[in-house]
């Protein structure tokens, strides 16, 4: 009899255990199937570091890639160029990191039903671009290096985010037998992974800092005689600007001006605002962070700080940070973060759909509604109001010094208050020379497709 209970309890105990075990499994299946079927070169989801498996179309169901049986793009050769960045080549070298992080949703995993569930071929992956869009902006360029961004301030969705250079991924180029520096930096997305100097689109968060932090700024006067003396050091225009108000000092881009209006700030509030509106933090972008940003006065005197109010010394940022910072502007203070994937299809108990998420407040509805109005002055009294018509445009251009016997780098910055079209947009040329010349006619192609897609929305 106790040897019969002794065996008892042994089964009974090693029952126990496989249940135990069985038990791990199902629980670790449940939180971590998704990773283990989606794994990095995973041969039933990856060709090389990028998914292998369903479509992608544009905003509008524009199809922009089909991997059901084998990778095909679309057979628009400019939109293939314009949309390399967002899809990825075939051999992984230049990756899609925003579908990667909806992979599951993509291969159509379910726990219920397993890998590819409905269809066999994975799901369709709708972004939040326009195909015509992006086609536009890439042609606007004209070769030129760099990026041009637009999104919905208001939803988050990002209408256009074309990056220079590209390729067509069905004629690819001798990239590396290339002489001419005509793909120097492709396989980088511009948009999300790079940071560049801002230049005196930067001046519109100085604005935005001395007006929290300084009373009356919006009424002071400013003069400027072509040059000023800061720590030894000269601040300079390119002409004399004489008694200017506060709006012509941003319109004409008086570096004099922002140079008094730095020292008056001061390093420590300067600092303070950069860090309070994010601008060298990192975004999140479906999952993704976009490049950090830089703002460092240590060490500087007096002659560094008034630079980098100006947008020079070390300052870098993101194309994609300052885009959002563009929005909470014109937000009143706070704005929709961007996305790009607006949904994924796939199997009965698989899928996504995005929701919009609003910023934090980064600066008073007061503060936002007069940097509104500079910039608005900005575009009728400098740009140009005729360059965007039906649409009531703000900016700032900028000009940046990117080092000796290079041209300066292009960039215009801005948002539309329009309730039907609620856009900001950001342009980043390299080697390009004058912001407002050369990016200005790139926005008024640009923007009236993006009103296009906004008009045809769903």
């Amino acid at each position: 009899m106790n040897r019969i209970a002794k065996r008892t309890f042994c089964a009974l105990a090693l029952a126990f255990v496989l249940f135990l075990g069985l038990m791990f499994f199902l629980l670790e299946y449940a939180v971590k199937a998704d990773e283990w079927v989606v794994f990095p070169n995973s041969p039933h989801v990856y060709r090389g570091a990028n998914l292998d498996c369903g479509k992608v179309t544009d905003r509008a169901g524009v199809l922009l890639m089909d991997s059901t049986g084998g990778r095909t793009y679309s057979e628009d050769a400019t939109l293939r160029k314009a949309t390399l960045h967002l899809l990825g080549d075939r051999y992984g070298y230049i990756s899609a990191s925003v579908l990667a992080g909806f992979s599951d949703e993509i291969v159509g995993f379910d726990h219920l039903n397993g890998l590819y569930s409905s269809t066999g071929t994975g799901g369709t992956a709708t972004l939040t671009i326009s195909a015509e869009a992006q086609t536009a902006a890439l042609e606007a360029l004209k070769g030129f290096k760099g990026t041009v961004a637009v999104y919905n301030y208001e939803t988050g969705e990002i209408l256009c985010c074309v990056t220079s250079p590209t390729y067509d991924p069905d004629n690819e180029p001798d990239i590396a037998g290339d002489t001419t520096g005509a793909y120097e930096g492709v396989y980088v997305n511009r948009f999300i992974q790079t940071t560049y100097t801002p230049g005196s689109i930067f001046k519109v968060a100085t604005t935005a800092a001395a007006l929290s932090e300084i009373p009356g700024f919006a009424d002071k006067t400013f003069t400027c005689n072509g040059s000023l003396s800061v720590a030894g050091s000269s601040v300079t225009c390119p002409k004399s600007h004489g008694q200017q108000s506060l709006a012509e000092a941003l319109a004409v881009s008086c570096n004099c001006a922002f140079a008094q209006i730095a020292l008056e700030l001061g390093e420590d509030n300067v600092t303070d605002y950069v860090e309070r509106f994010s601008l060298t933090q990192p975004c999140k972008l479906d999952g993704i962070s976009t490049a950090r940003g830089t703002f460092d006065l240590t060490g500087a005197d007096d002659a560094a700080l008034a630079w980098s109010c100006i947008g020079q010394y070390t300052d870098l940022i993101n194309p994609c940070r300052y885009l959002q910072f563009m929005g909470q502007i014109a937000g009143g203070g706070i704005a929709a973060e961007p996305y790009l994937v607006r949904s994924v299809s796939s199997g009965p108990l698989s899928g996504y759909s995005a929701k919009t998420s609003m910023t934090g407040r980064v600066m008073s509805t007061s503060v936002a509604k007069e940097l509104q109005e500079l910039m608005r002055y900005c575009v009728v009294n400098t740009y140009g109001d005729y360059n965007f018509p039906d649409i009531e445009i703000c900016g700032k251009s900028g000009t940046a010094q990117v080092g000796d016997h290079q041209e300066p780098n292009a960039t215009f910055c801005g948002f539309a208050m329009d309730e039907d079209y609620p856009l900001a947009f950001v342009v980043f040329l390299e080697d390009a020379g004058s912001g407002s010349a050369m990016c200005v006619p790139i926005l008024s192609k640009v923007l009236p497709v993006c009103m296009d897609a906004l008009d045809n929305a769903d």
